[in-house]
């Protein structure tokens, strides 16, 4: 079985609803690092030198390959990606090897086989 690793930085007002989403689409966890900056086209506005920026989240989700489209563009749905600037990004990239899922290739075995 192939994985991908999904990349999600998201509003974190939005975590919640990302996360369910990409669960809804065949997303078996995500893990979850809180408060994160980022920067896009146009430069943080402050006030007295803090950021008036919303907070980020950092969201990793290792899906199967055959999920990973589908669940990338229901986080773009979601997240308001391309509706709103700022919002948020998400990319995937390919994962040569990962330990530690054993228990959930089952389980995703059978739900990628009614993808295919």
């Amino acid at each position: 079985m192939h994985f991908k690793l999904i990349i999600a930085l998201v509003e974190d007002d939005k975590t919640e609803a990302v996360t369910a989403a990409a669960r809804q689409c065949g997303a078996t966890g995500a893990t979850v690092i809180n408060h994160a900056r980022g920067e896009g086209l146009k430069k943080t506005r402050t006030f007295f030198g803090l950021s008036l920026e919303m907070q980020r989240d950092v969201l990793f989700f290792l899906v199967e390959e055959h999920l990973s489209r589908k669940i990338l563009e229901k986080i773009q749905d979601v997240g308001e990606f391309d509706s709103k600037p700022g919002t948020g990004i998400a990319f995937q990239i390919d994962v040569e090897d990962a330990v530690g899922v054993a228990h959930q290739i089952k389980q995703l075995s059978e739900v990628v086989e009614e993808e295919i």
